[in-house]
């Protein structure tokens, strides 16, 4: 994917006294007193910002945070914290600046974070004057944020077409590198292991992706959701009968390219939902009516591991059990650490997977870890997020 990257503008020396606008991803989790309890996002901006610091530029930094009503300030939507901690970080004085939209005054070499970008009326709805505005603030615009990549917003979308020039930051062309070595590129074979709860939240993934892979690895509910298009018992375990033809047709489609979606032969079953439910391994066949199934069995774990032992590519996307009770962790345990002795270029990405990979302290082994959620879903189903598509447009002039 051809884009502009704010890496080749710094090499090429075009930052010294340009107003330089970034949009940053900063919504950091917050306590009851408004304490940043985890600062990952903010520490992971520090170097667009560095680096358009270091060149000479004067620049604007701004981001969402929480879900504040648009033309309604309260306290709690304030960047204030996150401008103390960027002080902190950067090692400089980071003013807060409110009421942005019609001018800002920074210096070369200077920097300020404009206030909760989504207090400004007609944000989320991209509106064409506040997106005219805000590009009238730069020379250059960068996109940083790859959290909301999939999201057409004034200050994601609108400004990128507007400002006389846009280009992405060193974290989105990050990912835009690893999802097009993943996905568009893969060294073969390319397997894809899609877990969660449901798979109608899954289902355009799992579709798109029996195009593509090689082997694709279902778990936790999606799942059992196979299992029993498969013919096989799963008890009261959480799954979607009505979407038994859909699980069918994304099994026939790989079988169809002589690829798999290996089924679970056996499982970890309890009779309860609970950390400290009695966990017994069963035969896939052998499952109870009462059986809660809440991981997949050895058996099955040093399959899966071996199959990604031997993977080109690996996409992560959920756990394969409830790896939050230790009980009920071993699937996901096996297969996390699989992946980190995997020579395979492996991708994860989502909450529940990040805090599998935190867990099983596998974070240096894992090749790229991506910093959005659901944008990272909607690369998954293949589809083009706007800021890639407004960017590589932008691109070609």
């Amino acid at each position: 994917m051809n884009v502009i990257r704010l890496a080749d503008l710094v090499a090429a020396g075009r930052l010294k006294n340009k107003r330089v606008f970034i949009r940053a991803d900063l919504n950091v989790p917050q306590d009851d007193a408004g304490r940043i309890t985890e600062d990952t996002r903010i520490r992971a901006s520090v170097p667009c910002i560095r680096m358009a610091l270091d060149a000479g530029a004067a620049v604007m930094v701004t981001s969402h945070l929480g879900r504040p009503t648009e033309g309604e300030f309260k306290p709690e939507d304030s960047l204030a914290p996150v401008a103390a901690r960027l002080s902190e970080l950067l090692g400089c004085a980071v003013p807060l600046v409110s009421n942005w939209v019609d001018g800002v005054t920074v210096s070369p070499g200077q920097v300020v974070l404009l206030e909760n970008c989504r207090l400004n009326k007609g944000e989320k709805k991209n509106d064409e004057t506040l997106a005219r505005k805000m590009a009238a603030l730069c020379d250059i615009f960068v996109h940083d944020a790859f959290g909301t990549a999939h999201r057409a917003e004034a200050s994601t979308y609108g400004i990128a077409q507007y400002a006389p020039v846009a280009c992405a930051g060193p974290l989105l062309a990050a990912e835009i590198d690893a999802v097009t070595q993943a996905l568009a590129s893969p060294r073969r074979p390319l397997v894809a292991i899609v877990a969660g709860s449901k798979v109608s939240t899954k289902l355009t993934i799992l579709k798109s992706l029996a195009d593509k892979v090689d082997g694709l690895i279902v778990g936790g509910g999606i799942a059992n959701t196979f299992m029993l298009a498969a013919g096989l018992p799963i008890g009261k375990s959480l799954a979607e009968p009505g979407l038994l033809d859909e699980a069918r047709a994304v099994m026939a489609a790989m079988k169809a390219r002589g690829a798999a979606v290996p089924i679970p032969t056996d499982v970890v079953v309890a009779k309860a939902f609970a950390a400290d439910a009695a966990a017994t391994v069963k035969a896939a066949a052998d499952v109870a009516d009462d059986d809660l199934i809440l991981d997949i069995g050895p058996q099955t774990a040093t399959l899966l591991a071996a199959q990604l032992k031997t993977a080109g590519t690996i996409v992560w996307n959920g756990p394969v059990g409830v790896f939050e009770f230790d009980s009920f962790a071993h699937g996901t345990e096996t297969l996390a650490r699989a992946i980190a002795a995997s020579p395979a270029f492996s991708i994860a990405g989502g909450g529940d997977t990040l805090a599998a990979i935190a867990k099983y302290g596998i974070e240096k082994d894992v090749s790229y870890i991506s910093t959005g959620g659901g944008a990272f879903l909607e690369v998954l189903e293949g589809k083009t997020l706007p800021a890639f598509e407004v960017l590589s447009r932008r691109a070609a002039g």
